[in-house]
Order: C-alpha cells, then sequence, then structure tokens
C-alpha cells in the first residue's frame, strides 16, 4: 500500500524560508510533532492572515481620516486611495438606490459591476447603519469599515482554502497571508469576494467535489468576469485525462449558479444588467497596461473596438499555446498550473492592469509555484507598480506643484510589473516543461490540487512519444523518474 508522505517543512526546502525562520528560532527540528497543540497551520496562516489585513487597514489611516475628502492629490501621495467610499455616494447607495433597477445622476447610468458584487456592496450598504442625517463623510467611513470587516472575512478563507488545497503542504498558505501586494490591494475595491469563492472552488475541485466546485466558479464569475477562464485549463485536462463526466458536472454546476444569481436581475432590469459588459467593451485604454505605454510612447491613440480586438486575439494565441502546452507536455501538468497561466495571460494583454488584479494571481501563484524567493520577487515589482500608480496620479493631478512620478517613471513601473508576472509564467512553464524542477512534486506528489485528475492515467496526448519512461513503470507500482506516485484507479 502506498504510504503518504510527510507534511512538507518549507523550511527544509527553500532556503529563503529557512533563513526567515531564523526570526523565529530557525528551522523545524528533526523529532518535532507537526499538527499537535493549538497552533495547527490553519489556525496560524488564518491569524497572521488578519494581522496582516489590519496593517492594512492602519495604511488607509490618512485616507480615512481625511484624504479622501479633501481634494485627490493627498489620497495618492499617502498611496491609500480606495474605490470604495466614492462609490458609495457615486453609485446612488447614500441615497437608498437599488442597484441595476435604479437609473444614476452623472456619467455612469447603472451599476458597473457584476451582479453578485453589487450584491455584496448593497449588504454593506444596509450594515452601515449610521444616519441619514449624519455628515456623508462620517457615512462614508463607516461603509469602508463595513467593507473591510466583511472584505477581511474574504481575505481569511482565502487563506485557509490555500492552506488545505495542498494537504502535504499547509505552510504555502502563509505567502497569501505575508504577500506584501495583497495587504496594500485588499480594500481598493470589492475583488476579494470573487477571489474568496474561486479559492474556494479550487479546494472543492482538490477534493473531489466536482459540482461544488462547477457551483463556486459560477458565483465567483457572478462577482468578477476572471474566474469562468478556469474552465479552460480544466477542459484541456479533463480532455487529456479522459474524465469528461467530471468537467460536464463542473460546467453545468457553473451555468446554473450563475444563471440563479444573473436571472432575475437579466430578467427585471435587463439594461442594468448589461451596463457591467457594455462599459467593459467600451472602456478606454487605462492604467497598468502595456497599451498604455504604447499609447503614451507613441503619442497616438487606438481606437477602442481595434484594443477590444487585438487583446481577444492576443488572448486566444496565449490560450492555444497554454493547451498546447498541457496536451503535449511530457508530463500533465498540475491544474493550478494551468489556472496561474491562463489568468495571467488574460490580465496581461487587458487594456486595463489595475494594482488590485494582483489579488487575482496570488493564490493561484502560490499554489502553481510555492517558492518564496520567486514570489517576493513578483511580489516586490507589484509593490513597486503600487507606489508608481498613485505617485503618477498625484504628479498628473497636482497642477504645477509636479510631486510624484512623471509620465516615464510610471511607464517603468508598468513594464516592472509586467515582467515581474512574466517572470513567474516562465518559472511556472519550466516546471511543466521539467516536472523534477517543480517544487510541488518533489515530495512525490502528482497534482495534489487535481481531484479526480490526480494520479489520473492520460488518455489522449498531442505528442505520445514525449511521455516519460515512468509513466509505463507506474502501472506496476514504481515511482516515476520526474516524482510522481503510482496511478490510483477511478
Amino acid at each position: 500500500m502506498h504510504q503518504e508522505p510527510p507534511v512538507v517543512r518549507p523550511t527544509d526546502q527553500d532556503e529563503v524560508a529557512a533563513a526567515g525562520s531564523e526570526l523565529f528560532g530557525g528551522r523545524v527540528g528533526r523529532w518535532a510533532r507537526l499538527g499537535d497543540g493549538p497552533l495547527t497551520p490553519v489556525r496560524v496562516v488564518a491569524l497572521v492572515m488578519i494581522g496582516m489585513f489590519a496593517l492594512g487597514m492602519v495604511q488607509k489611516i490618512p485616507c480615512y481620516e481625511w484624504a479622501w475628502f479633501r481634494g485627490a492629490t493627498s489620497q495618492y501621495t499617502h498611496a491609500c486611495y480606495s474605490d470604495i467610499p466614492h462609490l458609495f455616494l457615486g453609485r446612488g447607495f447614500a441615497d437608498g438606490l437599488v442597484p441595476y433597477f435604479d437609473r444614476l445622476s452623472g456619467d455612469m447610468q447603472y451599476l458597473e459591476y457584476p451582479v453578485l458584487t453589487g450584491v455584496f456592496m448593497q449588504v454593506a450598504a444596509w450594515l452601515t447603519l449610521t444616519p441619514d442625517s449624519d455628515p456623508i463623510q462620517q457615512r462614508e467611513q463607516m461603509y469602508w469599515m463595513v467593507n473591510a470587516g466583511m472584505l477581511m472575512i474574504c481575505a481569511v478563507v482565502i487563506a485557509v482554502c490555500t492552506v488545505r488545497t495542498h494537504r502535504r503542504r499547509p505552510w504555502d498558505g502563509l505567502l497569501v497571508a505575508l504577500a506584501p501586494a495583497f495587504v496594500l490591494t485588499a480594500t481598493i475595491n470589492w475583488d476579494l469576494l470573487a477571489v474568496a469563492l474561486t479559492a474556494a472552488a479550487m479546494l472543492m475541485w482538490s477534493r473531489g467535489r466536482v459540482l461544488a466546485f462547477g457551483i463556486l466558479i459560477g458565483l465567483a464569475t457572478a462577482a468578477k468576469l476572471y474566474p469562468v477562464l478556469l474552465l479552460g485549463p480544466l477542459l484541456v485536462l479533463c480532455w487529456r485525462a479522459g474524465r469528461w463526466r467530471a468537467f460536464g458536472t463542473a460546467l453545468l454546476g457553473a451555468g446554473g449558479a450563475w444563471l440563479v444569481v444573473n436571472l432575475p436581475v437579466m430578467i427585471f432590469a435587463p439594461e442594468g444588467w448589461r451596463k457591467f459588459y457594455t462599459f467593459s467593451q467600451e472602456r478606454p485604454i487605462d492604467f497598468g497596461s502595456f497599451w498604455l505605454i504604447i499609447t503614451q510612447r507613441t503619442g497616438k491613440p487606438i481606437d477602442v473596438e481595434t484594443v477590444n480586438t487585438a487583446s481577444v486575439v492576443l488572448m486566444v494565441v496565449f490560450c492555444a499555446g497554454i493547451a498546447g502546452l498541457a496536451l503535449s507536455a511530457a508530463r500533465r501538468p498540475r491544474f493550478a498550473q494551468l489556472a496561474f497561466l491562463v489568468v495571467a495571460a488574460f490580465i496581461l494583454t487587458n487594456k486595463v492592469y489595475s494594482p488590485q488584479y494582483v489579488l487575482w494571481l496570488i493564490p493561484l501563484a502560490v499554489l502553481a509555484r510555492p517558492r518564496w524567493r520567486d514570489f517576493l520577487v513578483w511580489q516586490a515589482c507589484e509593490v513597486m507598480y503600487f507606489l508608481g500608480i498613485w505617485f503618477y496620479l498625484a504628479y498628473t493631478s497636482g497642477g504645477d506643484k509636479h510631486q510624484g512620478l512623471p509620465q516615464e517613471g510610471y511607464q517603468v513601473a508598468i513594464a516592472l510589473h509586467l515582467l515581474g508576472t512574466l517572470y513567474l509564467c516562465a518559472l511556472v512553464v519550466r516546471d511543466i516543461l521539467l516536472p523534477e524542477k517543480d517544487p510541488v512534486r518533489a515530495d512525490g506528489s502528482d497534482d495534489p490540487s487535481g481531484g479526480v485528475l490526480d494520479g489520473a492515467p492520460d488518455a489522449f496526448v498531442l505528442a505520445p512519444d514525449a511521455r516519460p519512461s515512468g509513466h509505463a513503470a507506474r502501472t506496476d507500482g514504481h515511482r516515476a523518474e520526474w516524482g510522481a506516485t503510482p496511478t490510483r484507479n477511478g
């Protein structure tokens, strides 16, 4: 009988983790009893996440106290901007308007967020118990505080789900909890709702609960568009493993859950429901994208329809490349690896790369490549971009003062965070091509987040001759050369 490998100790495998552990007494001892006592990995990671999230809230204090309400520049110079307090008034929540049903005054006629995010925003408005007679500043402050509390719950869910997805690597969840970019961007917008639902979906898939995965992906897509992209890698992996029934169940669950949330608004407020999709199409080139560098360097604007078409074409090309890699690699890639690559491709080719979009990638990056050095290199690039965008906005909104980062400096910041994401993508691709370099497979695992795919034999491969010699050996119980466990039937 195959014996479960022991829990992976990061300080034994990762030199950066080992060096960092010196702050807390050094590496785990050989005879240490892990998992005993009240401080289990899940509880430790959850507590660390709560503490780090609280630090992120502290970082917003200058804005909370005055900078959100006294001119635009100060919230940029203090790098504490958030959409949340501004949209409390700007999207009608302060006036008791119902999202999607009530028309707004101003340039934006309806709420431009997906339905489940709109529900989240409305619930927060109901929980904002300050009387209507109070000054609007106090009501905006309370609305941000209520949202921050709800988003903190989402953050803990993300960390806990990441801990539990790879059973043998619970301490990888610390990468999520300690991610600097997570702390800085958590309360800029409402992205954590979709990220939490996606993290829960990944956990369900890793446990073989296919329908629950589909339902959660459908709900996540009702909160933000990007989670639907995970069905693409799943299609390719289920094709390669011949697990069509599992994919069909997940697809039906996702479609059903999405419809349950969206259908009432689609029927009774179709114009408001369409606003998110029309806004996404009509939105011009915006901050953080390589498209912005092109327009700023050339001085020539690019038509929105042209950018939309080009972004779709680039995304299709990237997805085709990812699918080809998945179907032809010597060893079937892990689900988390392909999920990270396809979401990263979407962000990199998009006409907008907002600073909070890094939240989409962090849990997937931790599952795809849990190495502290590479993760921190990428996070450093994202932190530099986080500072760069606010200092650039301070420069452009400060009039003749010109305090902040000029256009050329901002372009460097954009390039830096694009290159940081590409760096991590390149390492994940290398791990797929050379599975022996994959840190998750170093303990003999196949695909801990793969659920029904974990250990399943291949049913279709584009390049069957490329299979490793260990593939055949797995059928008689010997470990493959690349470190996979023997195939499990079913």
